[in-house]
């Protein structure tokens, strides 16, 4: 059961006090084995080591004479990052996250233009660290999450904590600054979208979503994801769930049979992957398959970020496993409306979050409410064609129903305006074409005064199925949709390509305009 909170700070309480003593975290060590090898072993951090793990680090940046400054965080999820990041919020300052698989310039452009005067850095992002070093002249502090660091005048995570004792009690309020954002964007430049605490904390608590407390949660997101941030860490501890973080993506099967979690968040591309593995194994008894995938405890995921087919949905049905459909964006903390177990609609990506109103203008979605941002850090022209006298315009053409149920039907920036003055979403088509297990990754776009549909099928596929021309298949896939479409919403011209598509590190196609 959730309790409404206003700040990280007021969440962090009261979920110590609450469940204190439970496993708030749990993760992958390396041990030694005893005859000069290592295993791998399972540790834990509870409740009130995490709120005291994370007053420390508030105390140490005060130390520092880092409050009230901007402070970044680069590196994988750990216990060490989610430490700092409460760290940094609670103390007054505010937490920059970083996409770890951004190259080093484009990262020291960031820190740049956010500001930032600490980096709190993986080691594995060393180098990074030492070029902004170089590169980043407001930059004062490095600090190593790691006992030891490679770089010269790196401060060790661990050795700062033990300096210091718990307690700091600096108490924000709803409306300071807690977060610096970068969008991920499929066009054009990312910007800092600025959170304060109450579009965080009010986010992740205003809806009761019956998470039962020790729900054991797998976190296989990156964190520096709004996303990820929001529903993995907040929602999570603000329910009293173990924690589990997965440390890699090539590990997932394996940290699902080792964690044994209830739930996951996934994007639909992980969706997708899992259904096709499924739909492989669609022989044997779903009982047998879902022990053996997931685990008899497995009931639920959550999906956001892109949109989903919703025959997944029903494939995931049939193994006892639900799918929550969400929607959101980084500029609303970022969830605007979820499907819940007891309350959803096919096609729709949920209803409206208790704390958020919408409404359509010109087709396009706008929303309005608790968790809506300030606006994009040192972008006063950007701000002010994203929001409106509180209304923030999300780029997505879409409708509320009369139970409050959000149904999307495209971007707006992607539209295509046909020589006769026609609207048409691309994303439509996408989606319509996409149903076909033959069609991995689909880009519709207007190509020489017609819609063209560029393909990236699913080889694997054509090969077991004995599909040979590849190219003739997937104009038999276009010639159905093309049958039920009106003539103006037709795909005129196939382009089939031999390599996946372009993608940003949220895996989403980027579209060249």
């Amino acid at each position: 059961m959730d309790v409404m909170s206003s700040t990280i700070r007021e969440l962090l309480v009261k979920a110590e006090q609450t469940y204190g003593a439970q496993d708030a975290f749990r993760y992958k060590v390396k041990t030694e084995d005893g005859e000069g090898g290592k295993k791998v072993a399972v540790a834990g951090k509870t409740y009130t080591e995490l709120k005291e793990d994370s007053e420390r680090f508030s105390a140490a940046l005060a130390q520092l004479g880092e409050i009230k400054s901007h402070i970044a965080l680069l590196g994988a999820t750990s216990y060490e990052w989610i430490v700092s990041y409460m760290g940094i919020a609670n103390s007054g300052s505010v937490a920059v996250p970083l996409d770890a698989q951004l190259p080093a310039e484009a990262l020291c452009e960031l820190l740049d233009r956010a500001d930032v005067t600490t980096l709190v850095f993986d080691e594995g992002k060393a180098q990074v660290a030492e070029m902004a070093q170089q590169a980043c002249p407001k930059l004062k502090h490095l600090i190593s999450m790691k006992e030891e660091s490679k770089v010269g005048g790196a401060i060790a995570f661990w050795k700062l904590l033990k300096e210091q004792q718990p307690g700091y009690a600096y108490e924000p309020l709803p409306e300071e600054l807690a977060t610096i954002m970068f969008t991920s964007g499929t066009t054009g430049k990312s910007k800092g979208v600025m959170l304060t605490h109450q579009n965080l904390a009010e986010n992740a608590t205003c809806l009761d979503m019956r998470i039962e407390p020790h729900t054991v949660l797998l976190s296989v997101l990156p964190i520096h994801h709004a996303y990820c941030l929001s529903m993995d860490i907040l929602k999570a501890l603000s329910t009293g769930a173990v924690i589990c973080i997965n440390d890699s993506l090539l590990r997932v099967a394996k940290n699902i049979k080792l964690f044994e979690p209830n739930m996951v968040l996934m994007v639909p591309l992980m969706i997708e992957t899992l259904a096709k593995k499924l739909e492989e194994a669609a022989w044997m008894p779903a009982a047998l398959v879902k022990a053996k995938v997931f685990g008899k405890q497995f009931h639920t995921v959550c999906s956001g970020g892109a949109y989903l087919n919703p025959a997944y949905i029903e494939t995931f049905k049939r193994y006892g496993i639900t799918i929550l459909q969400g929607y959101g964006m980084t500029e609303c903390a970022p969830v605007i409306s979820t499907n819940l177990s007891w309350n959803s609609k096919i096609g729709s990506v949920g209803k409206l979050m208790p704390n958020c109103e919408a409404k359509t203008v010109n087709e396009e979605l706008w929303v309005r409410g608790s968790s809506v941002m300030q606006g994009y850090y040192h972008m006063p022209e950007e701000t002010a064609e994203a929001l409106q006298d509180g209304w923030l315009k999300t780029g997505d053409l879409g409708y509320v129903d009369e139970d409050g149920f959000v149904f999307l039907t495209g971007r707006k920036k992607n539209l295509i305006i046909t020589p006769n003055g026609e609207n048409v979403s691309p994303e439509e088509i996408e989606n319509r074409l996409g149903e076909d297990r033959l069609v991995q990754e689909v880009l519709v776009r207007e190509r020489e005064g017609v819609i063209e549909a560029e393909i990236f099928p699913d080889y694997e596929y054509a090969s077991k199925k004995k599909i040979k021309d590849v190219q003739a298949k997937l104009q038999e896939v276009i010639d159905r949709y093309n049958k039920e479409a009106p003539l103006y919403k037709r795909v005129f011209k196939l382009t089939v390509r031999e390599t996946e598509f372009e993608k940003n590190t949220t895996k989403k196609i980027i579209r060249t305009q």
